[in-house]
């Protein structure tokens, strides 16, 4: 895990996994299609947080909240959909 402080925001339908620092953000965001599968979106990671680990920090704390509340994620989002084959050992989140 890195030393990026990562905060989930959830909605009803929609939610985001975010990194804030000097005025910019770094986003990962969902959209909730029932309480046991989420869609993940998209990832924008500004410049000034590129090569800092920030885009690994919010699949990281995508996966582990899947774990903790029991869905399964499907990642649409390329970033996320990479990001998922180099670590096999997230199988158990993705579908």
């Amino acid at each position: 895990m890195s030393d990026h402080v990562v905060t989930r925001e959830h909605g009803e339908t929609k939610g985001r996994f975010v990194i804030r620092k000097g005025g910019e953000e770094a986003e990962l965001t969902y959209s909730i299609t029932t309480p046991r599968l989420i869609i993940a979106d998209h990832t924008g990671v500004p410049d000034s947080f590129r090569g800092t680990g920030a885009g690994l920090a919010l699949v990281e704390a995508l996966v582990a909240a899947a774990r903790a509340d029991g869905f399964k994620v499907m990642p649409l989002c390329p970033f996320v959909n990479a990001t998922r084959k180099k670590h096999p050992e997230w199988a158990d989140v993705f579908v």
